[in-house]
């Protein structure tokens, strides 16, 4: 294995195996850290751990773990993945993650970029932007749990480190690799261990890749990675796939404004039913009622929780966040479970915390990666008889339950 990987959700690991993919390596996402050795032919590995909104001493536990066994598969650079929209708390966990994987590696000049120009992700003056606004402007800023209220990257950071946090402007960045490379060894003499990258291109994210060269150490979005698979003499290639006949079925847990928008285009075209938190809490909802409509209905159904910031908000005032979440994580790993078990064969999931519950609820451990559906979004293989679309919450054109069928099934 040349390139080892962490990622801080399921939807993002599976993001980042995409690029690598299509970048030429043979990828395979791994669902927390595995008990045996990787297969000889894996180019590039990618742990996916459910660490974004944990404690933040345990999501560095975890990827200290994962890091000890990429480092036994011979890893000669390692990634640390975390969301485009750069979600976490004055508290971490990127932070704490980045330092503890940096001193772990002995790493300086690690590079903070989660750009993702395919998505509307840019990074500007050490800013981060949705398209045309500031982060906290845009209506992602709202995250239940991980809420990310400051577009400034050095201001957010700062606290979750403790390091000097500095910055490569896109002036520098537009001049490419070379002068990346001094800029990053220019702020680590000045005492800068962790450093913000502009980038607002994929162009600016193939030439960050190759001034990363070298570096022990990378974090960002997957939109980095873009440059990765040249440094080790990979070329783009197609992925390919195998699509799955059988029964479908969706599942919505996101509150992202794109997941909202997307759920009410499919539930004005399909089957869709709203889960309400409320009734999963108290336990008026059971599992096995969901699960019997979702495999009773035709074409593809949808079962969906996903509700407005407001809504959410007064649902965690009420019952707590952790026991709010939780109820709702449960309920859908449950659902994805006894659907596979009553005959589905396509599962798709929108939600970082949702594909996280329904991985667990699967028991899955190892992905093969597949095509992509839209930007960031994979086709998986689960196994013989079962593929999976694990989408972060912001993620996907506003047809993306339609898209993602109709390719894991090999129509498209």
């Amino acid at each position: 294995m040349l390139l080892g990987c962490i990622g801080d959700d399921f939807t993002g690991s599976s993001d980042l195996a995409n690029t690598l993919a299509k970048g030429g390596m043979r990828t395979v996402q791994y669902t927390g850290v595995p008990d045996a050795p990787a297969g000889k032919d894996v180019e590039a590995g990618v742990i996916a751990l459910k660490s974004r909104s944990i404690a933040p001493a345990d999501a560095v536990t975890q990827s200290l773990q994962a890091l000890e066994w990429l480092r036994a598969q011979g890893c000669e650079q390692f990634f640390f993945k975390y969301c485009s929209t750069f979600d976490s708390t004055p508290e971490g966990n990127i932070g704490p993650v980045a330092d503890a994987l940096a001193e772990a590696l002995d790493a300086y000049k690690v590079i903070v970029c989660p750009a993702f120009p395919g998505t509307g992700r840019s990074v500007y003056q050490g800013y981060l932007f949705v398209k045309d606004r500031l982060l906290n402007e845009s209506g992602m800023q709202n995250h239940p749990l991980t809420p990310m209220t400051d577009a400034d990257l050095r201001r957010w950071l700062a606290p979750q480190t403790r390091y000097k946090v500095g910055h490569v402007p896109a002036a520098t960045v537009f001049a490419g690799a070379d002068e990346i490379s001094r800029s990053l060894e220019d702020l680590h003499r000045a005492g800068h261990r962790h450093v913000i990258v502009d980038a607002i291109r994929d162009e600016d994210l193939i030439e960050i890749g190759r001034a990363a060269k070298g570096l022990p150490l990378i974090t960002g979005g997957s939109g980095v990675a873009l440059g990765l698979p040249g440094n080790f003499g990979f070329t783009a290639s197609q992925v390919p796939w195998t699509g799955q006949a059988g029964k479908s079925v969706a599942l919505s847990g996101s509150c992202s404004l794109a997941t909202r928008g997307q759920v009410a285009y499919h539930a004005a075209r399909h089957p869709a039913r709203e889960i309400v938190a409320a009734d999963v809490i108290e336990g008026r909802l059971q599992p096995e009622e969901i699960t019997a409509w979702l495999l009773a209905a035709d074409g593809l159904p949808l079962a969906y929780s996903s509700a407005d910031p407001e809504a959410v908000a007064a649902i965690q005032a009420q019952y707590g966040r952790e026991r709010s979440s939780g109820a709702l994580e449960a309920f859908f790993a449950r659902v994805a479970g006894l659907a596979v078990a009553g005959g589905a064969a396509r599962v798709i999931s929108a939600g970082g915390e949702t594909s996280g519950a329904v991985v667990e609820g699967l028991g899955l451990d190892t992905l093969e990666i597949g095509p992509e559906i839209d930007p960031g979004v994979p086709s998986l293989r689960a196994g013989p008889d079962l593929v999976v679309a694990l989408k972060s919450g912001n993620f996907g054109t506003v047809d993306f339950f339609e898209k993602a069928d109709r390719i894991l099934a090999g129509e498209a």
